[in-house]
């Protein structure tokens, strides 16, 4: 979910750039991406397509200086959620199994982020992910962070992938990635809106939140 910081960064960039007094809270942006959520701001605020594609580079350049020079803000109005930090450290027992970060943050905000949450040690070095910086889908997010980690981890033969998200957009991204989805009502989502993303109910594993490492060790 989007902090107080990353808002502020986007205002700031609409500000510097297009010299708007411009906020994200202006649209619906729960699980887009942050190249989208800046292109769905300033079409309702009429700016021109053509401009909006041409300055895209220098708002995301404008997001990602605030952020770094504020990054001592970059937990405010974020939380670990239920069961998120034991999961993590169960997987990382295995050797076998790699944690990457997918999310429509652009990946310095996103990095900012975990570390701010004391978190970032948990994901597999070196860092790896799909980010709101690499592509606007969060299919292809999905995708890509499964490529480097071939690439990066060596392996040869199956991958077998799974995507954590509170989204319908996560769904649907984790499918069209091929991973196994696994939805978690921790958003603004219900297990209802989850579960009508995914074409048939048994692609997708539906839980109330991370708590329970058994179910889940169940569905891994």
């Amino acid at each position: 979910r989007a902090n107080a910081l990353h808002k502020r960064a986007f205002s700031h960039a609409f500000k510097a750039v297009h010299g708007l007094d411009a906020h994200i809270d202006e649209i619906s942006h729960h699980g887009s991406t942050d190249q989208l959520v800046a292109r769905a701001v300033l079409e309702h605020r009429k700016v021109d397509p053509s401009i909006i594609a041409e300055r895209m580079p220098k708002v995301c350049e404008e997001m990602i200086a605030y952020a770094t020079e504020h990054k001592a803000e970059a937990a405010d109005g974020l939380e670990i959620l239920p069961g998120v930090r034991e999961f993590l450290d169960a997987l990382n027992v295995h050797e076998d199994v790699g944690i990457a970060l997918v999310t429509g943050n652009l990946q310095t905000i996103a990095w900012l982020k975990m570390e701010a949450l004391g978190v970032r040690h948990l994901f597999s070095a070196p860092g790896l992910g799909g980010f709101g910086s690499d592509h606007t889908d969060r299919g292809e997010l999905v995708r890509l962070a499964a490529e480097r980690a071939r690439a990066e981890w060596g392996v040869d033969g199956e991958l077998q992938c799974y995507h954590v998200g509170d989204t319908p957009n996560d769904i649907k991204a984790a499918l069209y990635a091929g991973a196994v989805p696994i939805g978690v009502c921790t958003g603004v989502f219900s297990e209802a809106e989850l579960r009508e993303a995914a074409p048939e109910a048994r692609e997708a594993c539906i839980l109330p939140d991370l708590a329970n490492l058994d179910e889940l060790s169940r569905v891994l």
